[in-house]
């Protein structure tokens, strides 16, 4: 399964003052010819990721021959994060950076902050950001100005397997629709359903992993809740991650550790080898189950939503593109991500991806082209999507996140969600303002 991974080490560029990266330093990692511009990457090319990014690479390299050319460094991440990060975050200090970069999209803030990213703003003025989807405009602007543009998107269902459910005797007809999701309480009452048939857990959310996966797809619940984790500026979280309707969205999370819905410690592959009849998980569990687990037929569902505000919330994010502060090619740096993030280039990457796409021209060309379940996410991200919070110390944040997360599900230890909520907020609070010199 797809690891999400977050380098925390990018929050240690505001700590350590780089705002001095806007000054043009050596530019060995640019090309000398003006039409030329260097782009790292966090792959392989060996993987389908980089077979996609290559043909749009040469697509680009095609249509402006004669005036601009784009070559890709590839430098794949370790299984930790580092490697990528590592050889960005020296170059930020040498001031070496080349013209584009890739950045995982929740370090958009810490980028922006730390001056090493320049606006889009100027240069999307002729492109059709309309079409592009709310969520990745979202998680790629900071104080008001675009910084990041992702080039490829994913999100979060209910997989659910169809002959499990139907021997806990649950009807198709009785399934949630994105027109039409389960409430909180309709899916608890479907949960118990299910664990009065199997006599056991029922619903993998994961909580194994212990890390960034948390974050993703659990903030939906909170936010489904009129919750939230920082304000809109993301700079203060008390009083947003300890409000009532946070510590709400959390109660209810822990409730159905209680009951015994979600295992604390689940077998893995439960859901792909018929233990389990659910799992909370992303698009990039399809290509497990359509590789390796043929016989398990499964559908997937949108998020359930609070009874308080019937409000259907999913999660997204990627990797996007950035223009460094280190160019002096921004047109033709530009001109890339702008090519990079088209319709078609969205096509090609996700259709050789596997991945979702960034705007809603490429979800209309192919969502009759491909599985139901990767259909049905591309029209949640359409109507519901919303990137992770946009904050300088997000990884410190998510870090609280997921410990809280960790707390709850020891109930008999922290009953009290309130006071849980109050501790981590702090924390939260403290890491942002040591970030922004509060």
């Amino acid at each position: 399964m797809k690891k999400l991974v977050l380098f925390s080490a990018t929050v240690a560029l505001v700590l350590g003052g780089l705002s001095a990266c806007g000054k043009k330093g050596n530019q060995s990692n640019t090309s000398s010819d003006p039409g030329e511009i260097k782009v790292w990457v966090q792959f392989s090319d060996e993987t389908a990721e980089g077979a996609a990014w290559q043909e749009i690479v040469d697509n680009f390299n095609q249509e402006f021959n004669g005036k601009y050319k784009a070559v890709t460094e590839y430098i794949p991440r370790s299984g930790s994060g580092g490697g990528y990060e590592d050889k960005v975050n020296a170059a930020i200090t040498t001031k070496t950076l080349p013209d584009v970069i890739t950045l995982d999209g929740p370090n958009t803030a810490a980028y922006a902050h730390s001056k090493v990213l320049e606006p889009l703003d100027e240069y999307l003025d002729d492109d059709d950001m309309a079409d592009v989807l709310p969520s990745i405009k979202q998680q790629g602007t900071y104080n008001g100005k675009f910084y990041a543009f992702g080039y490829s998107e994913s999100s979060v269902g209910l997989y659910y397997n169809k002959k499990m459910f139907k021997q806990a005797g649950i009807k198709d007809s009785e399934l949630p629709t994105l027109d039409n999701p389960w409430t909180w309480t309709e899916f608890q009452d479907v949960l118990e359903r299910l664990h009065k048939e199997f006599e056991a857990p029922v619903f993998n959310m994961q909580l194994a992993n212990k890390d960034e996966m948390l974050t993703y797809a659990y903030t939906p619940f909170i936010w489904s809740n009129g919750g939230s984790i920082v304000n809109k500026e993301g700079t203060e979280t008390i009083g947003y991650y300890n409000s009532k309707e946070t510590v709400g969205a959390l109660s209810y999370i822990q409730e159905l550790i209680k009951n015994d819905y979600v295992p604390v410690t689940p077998v893995e592959k439960g859901f792909e080898t018929g233990k389990y009849p659910m799992l909370l998980s992303g698009s990039w569990t399809m290509a497990d189950l359509e590789g390796n687990y043929k016989d398990i037929d499964y559908g997937i569902l949108p998020y359930p939503v609070s009874d308080k505000t019937k409000k259907l919330v999913s999660p997204t994010g990627s990797w996007a593109l950035g223009m460094t502060t280190n160019t002096e090619k921004k047109d033709a740096s530009a001109e890339f991500i702008k090519f990079a993030t088209s319709t078609e280039s969205s096509k090609i990457m996700s259709l050789g991806n596997s991945v979702l796409p960034i705007r809603n021209s490429t979800i209309d060309l192919i969502k009759n082209d491909v599985p139901e379940g990767m259909k049905m996410l591309m029209e949640q991200n359409q109507v519901s999507g919303r990137a992770r919070p946009v904050v300088v110390a997000y990884p410190q944040v998510s870090r609280a996140f997921q410990q809280s997360i960790q707390d709850i599900t020891y109930y008999k230890e922290n009953p009290d969600i309130q006071a849980v909520a109050d501790i981590r907020a702090k924390e939260m609070q403290q890491a942002i303002n040591n970030l922004l010199n509060k």
